[in-house]
């Protein structure tokens, strides 16, 4: 994941996402540099627009908590029917 982070920090500075920038802030940052990663991720990021990809990422990142708030507001009339049957139980038992 750091190399991915390391990526997205050079793009966010300006400069080139390429293997010898990658590599240098990874040194920097004190990291084993893992030449076979570099590679791949190099290679999986040659034809990708990352300011693309960030904005997609946002989107979907912003649905989410909407839709956990949407699962969380259908939870709550469950415990109300169980608070609602366990008053009924004590009746029973006084």
């Amino acid at each position: 994941m750091e190399y991915v982070y390391t990526a997205l920090l050079l793009h966010k500075l300006g400069k080139p996402v390429s293997e010898e920038n990658i590599k240098k802030v990874m040194q920097a940052a004190g990291a084993e540099v893992d030449e076979s990663k570099v590679k791949s991720l190099i290679a999986s990021l040659k034809d990708v627009n990352i300011d693309k990809e960030l904005e997609n990422a946002v989107v979907a990142s912003a649905a989410a908590p909407a839709a956990s708030a949407g699962e969380a507001k259908a939870e709550e009339p469950k415990e109300e029917k169980r608070e609602a049957a366990a008053e009924g139980l004590s009746a029973l038992f006084g």
